[in-house]
């Protein structure tokens, strides 16, 4: 870890050698319309047949020698642009590109052009476009970023109706979800119907599924990487839309022209207007606020400021009420030290909050997870073969599991507070981008990660220090018994843990349109979710690595093979992986999860392996575009016992996890019909969830019960749906305003997609069991109008 401290001044060494043959062209690339910063941009020097990418802030720098060349800049959706530059110095240049693209649906570019996706080491990452987003089809007709993700190979949905979604075998909770850097930890507005992303708002979507660089950790499954727009500078614009049981409204606009600006997006649900129109006295809405702030204080110097607030209400005639949401602001400081040399310092605070109130029992519960992380990232371009990044970050945790008090004084509930949990987690990395030759390029680190699990806090101790006790008996495991208990006092260390996670990703090219790749992560995770559903949800608990949960470890490889065909108009992607992990929490029979104090008393740490082929075909230009996605896939689990008495779950053999999928097909298709109607659909299947079904039953006086026996050895049915939707965009009739359109179906032939399966007593038959299916969405027919001026 000391060395990394080395790490600038060899650097700067490196560079008083590279400046006496080479000179820097740097600056940032940005939208002619509006100043946005652009990334991913391709710059390219025809006559060296070399090239860069702009980073996330749009900023670049190209190493060349003195000479004079053909600079192109390229970024689907937008004009090329070319220049001739002669250069016998350091040149600063700063260069806005124009969007060829001028529909209602803005188009946020992929991060790499095809020449770029070749030879670049970089692989399991999947961008959509806001065009692409806005096209599909999706339940109640709001555009939605998560669920269009689950049209890509590698990922699945976690459950009918839910913005929770599992990748490459991993649980939800493996998923480090980043909004401007902050961690959201509930993705969800109403139970799943609708993701928390207001897509007006979102500038860049980035999905790691593997390859996963050394900058980013805490999650053992993948990074989804999103930023919001940072306003336009220029003009103040507005934008919207009005659906059928939502709105959205978007304000941007200069503070100081060309060098300040400002974003505001609001967003809310008002199907509970129907309800108390109908005379019914239940409530379910959702509403939240995107704001972004920024300020070029010189060419060196930018500062950002953004936020999220975002909370959801449910209401159950008097006895029922709900609320819960997220919270962020984040700071950010980008600071140019000189050409090559760029530094972005980050402080963030991010809050989940969660609130219950059962007035027919006669309690409010309140739950929810806070921390506080600073960043500071560096990026270091020694020349056109070598860049570097490395940083450091800590973050802050403060667990509440739940709190309950009484909702008045009548109530006979006691007040009760579970513990507050405190945790520190440090990490620092640096990775290396290089090119070891025309054919080989590599992209290498290490993270160092720690974690810290902090006091006050009262432990439990336990016999042989075993929380879960078995019964060789009944061959079954229940709550162990405390024999005592630890007490650690304020910042107090309960439990430390720290990990190399090492990085690696390589590619070989085969000749300008095709090549392989292939690529290593090690990823610890050392929070964990505490759920009793195959699917996120508001009620479930985080909860810290400590004395009797230990950090989950996932390892992953990949290899892959890529091509474009037909300068381009089409792309193929084939990938497969494997993927191992270890201290994956599993649950006792009959665990009580929810307000439990001593969470330990219900859980086995267990291992888990995953392992498939991805393939992506795509047909990128045309009348006519879209993709065609299939995974072949195994996710597995095994808990097997602690000692060669215990059984274990499934007595120690490898079981399905609910994130197994053993097939998943999407087709997604966009015809542009003429310059007013635009057509889309998207069609989805794969096999059905793993479950545990009854294989028998036995009577308990005068009821039926029926009986279970392996975990997840049953599955759902297939799960499958078509949806198509018609985007209409009227003839201008005034310059600035610009309006569609958009009319859909989902689930066109109305699939009842099962969510579940539950097996109970048939009414009119005695002693017989009957299956019931439960589905949440039939055919959903949706129109919204959207608009910009």
């Amino acid at each position: 870890m000391r060395y990394l401290l080395y790490l600038p001044l060899l650097l700067l060494c490196t560079l008083g050698v590279q400046a006496q043959s080479k000179f820097n062209i740097s600056g940032t690339i940005t939208d002619q319309s509006n100043n946005e910063t652009l990334s991913g941009v391709t710059l390219y020097l025809q006559e060296l047949q070399d090239g860069t990418m702009t980073n996330e802030y749009g900023y670049y720098t190209l190493s060349v020698p003195a000479g004079k060349y053909t600079l192109l800049v390229q970024y689907p959706g937008y004009a090329t642009f070319s220049e001739t530059i002669t250069v016998n110095g350091n040149i600063k240049k700063n260069i806005s590109i124009s969007d060829s693209n001028t529909s209602l649906s803005e188009v946020i570019i992929e991060a790499n052009s095809k020449r770029i996706a070749i030879d670049r080491p970089e692989m399991s990452v999947n961008k959509l476009t806001a065009e692409e987003i806005k096209k599909m089809p999706v339940v109640l007709g709001e555009p939605d970023l998560l669920k269009s993700i689950l049209q890509l190979p590698g990922v699945v949905n976690s459950g009918e109706g839910s913005s929770g979604f599992n990748v490459r075998g991993g649980a939800s909770d493996q998923n480090l979800i980043l909004l401007d850097e902050a961690t959201i930890y509930n993705s969800s507005h109403l139970y799943g119907f609708f993701s928390v992303f207001n897509s007006d708002a979102i500038k860049d979507m980035k999905l790691y599924k593997g390859g996963i660089p050394a900058r980013f950790g805490g999650r053992g499954s993948s990074i989804l990487e999103i930023q919001q727009k940072n306003g336009n500078s220029k003009d103040f614009a507005f934008s919207g839309g009005i659906g059928l049981l939502s709105s959205r409204l978007l304000a941007e606009g200069p503070i100081v022209k060309d060098k300040s600006s400002f974003i505001i997006a609001g967003r809310s649900s008002y199907a509970h207007l129907f309800l108390k129109l109908a005379d019914n006295d239940n409530t379910a809405y959702f509403y939240d606020l995107n704001a972004k702030f920024n300020y070029n204080i010189n060419d060196n110097n930018k500062v950002y400021l953004s936020g999220y607030f975002g909370r959801d209400v449910f209401k159950f005639n008097s006895i029922f009420k709900n609320n819960y949401g997220n919270t962020l602001v984040n700071f950010r400081w980008n600071h140019l030290f000189n050409d090559q040399l760029f530094s972005n310092a980050t402080l963030i605070y991010s809050d989940y909050y969660y609130g219950l109130n059962l007035s027919f029992v006669g309690f409010n519960w309140d739950s929810g997870i806070v921390n506080y992380n600073f960043k500071y990232d560096f990026q270091h371009y020694i020349n056109s073969g070598l860049s570097l990044k490395y940083g450091f970050n800590g973050i802050y945790y403060d667990f509440n599991p739940g709190v309950i008090t009484p909702d008045s004084e009548n109530s006979g509930i006691n007040y009760y507070k579970i513990a507050h949990k405190y945790a520190v987690e440090p990490a620092v990395y640096v990775e290396a981008e290089q090119r070891l030759s025309k054919k080989i390029n590599v992209n290498y680190g290490f993270r160092y990660s720690t974690f810290f699990r902090l006091g006050s806090e009262t432990i439990n101790t336990y016999d042989n220090n075993q929380a879960v006790a078995y019964d060789p008996l009944t061959e079954t495991y229940t709550k162990g018994t405390p024999t005592g208990s630890q007490t650690f006092g304020k910042g107090d260390k309960i439990s430390d843990f720290g990990y190399i996670e090492p990085r690696l990703a390589v590619t070989y090219v085969l000749d300008e349109d095709q090549s392989f790749k292939g690529s290593y992560n090690r990823m610890a995770q050392y929070i964990h979710l505490i759920s009793n559903t195959t699917s996120a949800t508001p009620l479930d608990v985080w909860t810290p690595s400590g004395p009797f949960i230990k950090p989950q470890i996932v390892d992953q490889v990949a290899l892959g093979y890529f091509r474009n065909f037909n300068n381009d108009n089409y792309s193929l992607e084939a990938e497969t992986y494997y993927k191992k992990g270890k201290n994956r929490l599993d649950y006792i029979d009959g665990a009580d999860l929810i307000g439990n104090s001593a969470i330990e008393q219900v859980l086995l740490n267990g291992i888990t392996r995953s392992y498939g082929l991805e393939l992506l075909f795509r047909k990128n230009k045309g009348r006519w575009n879209g993709w065609v996605a299939y995974t072949l896939s195994k996710a597995e689990q095994k808990t097997a016992g602690r000692t060669p008495l215990e059984k274990g779950i499934n007595y120690g053999a490898w079981y399905n996890t609910a994130q197994d999928r053993t097939h998943d097909i999407s087709v997604v298709a966009n015809y542009e019909l003429n310059a007013k109607w635009q057509l889309n659909g998207n069609f989805i299947v794969q096999s059905g969830r793993p479950a545990t079904f009854p294989d028998g039953q036995y009577q308990y006086y005068d009821q039926t019960i029926p009986s279970y026996d392996l975990r997840n050895q049953d599955r759902l049915p297939t799960y499958h749906h078509l949806d198509v939707s018609a985007t209409y965009t009227p003839q201008k009739t005034n310059k600035r305003w610009q309006a569609e359109w958009v009319f859909g179906i989902y689930n066109i032939y109305n699939r009842k997609n099962a969510a579940s399966i539950n097996f109970r007593e048939n009414e009119d038959v005695k002693g017989q069991n009957e299956a019931a299916r439960l589905s949440i969405f039939g055919i959903i027919p949706s129109v919204s109008y959207n608009f910009k001026f």
